[in-house]
């Protein structure tokens, strides 16, 4: 069995890392370059660095931070938040990433990810998935022009008739919502040219009450690629059941490591002592 990563996130608006709940009430948790640092000393697998308003903002995702957090660190470093077209993605790589996070663009776009993926090679492309559990009707989702394409119909999400919950997608940064099914979604991205799938619970974001791991064993046993799981992580517990029972790759945490709950040490040791391989 492949090595289980343990991946901090950084998640960051205006230059700072910040951590909210259910993707609001956002606090500040310091500098960004300062926590890689950090992490990469500790001996985090990899990093996650998201820019959280790029998409809502319309802006591009601060290069400049970037390429400070890809100069002082050695362990794999993810982007995303703000990419719209190739030429972002070229640039990410070039200030030192080696690897960019996809949402909202793959939603308006889900042949971008081909195209991506063809440039620069399935291994760097990683689609963000930020599922919401949904029942019921949907007011406030909005679909999108390719919905028409029959080729993308099979992941459009219907509600009707279905008493228990399914989970719905975000863009934006969790500022909208839209009408495709998670899990399907998933294996479409993979189908596309996907190398790799950031899975967040939005419901569990910032909560510390566990991932949700109906959702992250749905995806994780949809698709063949890698999944990490994200969204809710409160105490060490929750990674190994990420990796055991919702069989994620990997799994991703903020809080517990950015407030100093846990260090990366403790938390492979921990995984370690339970009969988890992880990279000591």
């Amino acid at each position: 069995m492949l090595a289980k990563r343990i991946i901090p996130c950084l998640d960051v608006r205006d230059g700072r890392v910040v951590k909210g709940v259910n993707f609001v009430n956002i606090t500040d948790a310091g500098d960004p370059v300062e926590n890689a640092i950090f992490y990469d000393e500790q001996g985090a697998d990899e990093l996650v660095f998201l820019d959280i308003t790029a998409s809502h903002e319309k802006r591009k995702i601060i290069l400049d931070v970037v390429e400070k957090t890809a100069t002082d660190v050695f362990m794999p470093l993810t982007v995303g938040g703000g990419i719209k077209n190739i030429e972002d993605i070229r640039d990410l790589l070039n200030s030192g990433c080696d690897k960019v996070s996809i949402n909202t663009t793959a939603v308006k776009d889900p042949y971008f990810i081909s195209k991506a993926a063809s440039r620069f090679g399935s291994q760097c492309i990683v689609v963000a998935i930020d599922a919401k559990r949904v029942s019921g009707n949907m007011a406030d989702a909005t679909g999108e022009d390719w919905f028409s394409d029959s080729s993308l119909k099979k992941v459009c999400l219907d509600l009707s008739g279905r008493p228990e919950p399914s989970w719905a997608l975000s863009t934006h940064g969790g500022r909208k919502m839209k009408l495709i099914n998670a899990v399907k979604w998933a294996k479409k991205m993979e189908e596309l040219g996907a190398g790799e799938i950031l899975l967040t619970s939005m419901n569990r974001d910032g909560t510390k009450d566990g991932y949700d791991l109906e959702l992250t064993k749905e995806v994780s046993e949809a698709v063949s690629i890698p999944v990490i799981a994200s969204g809710g992580v409160g105490k060490l517990e929750h990674l190994y059941e990420g990796v055991v029972y919702g069989k994620a790759d990997a799994v991703l945490a903020a809080s517990i490591f950015h407030y100093r709950e846990y260090t990366i040490g403790e938390a492979k040791r921990y995984l370690a002592a339970k009969g988890v391989p992880v990279r000591l």
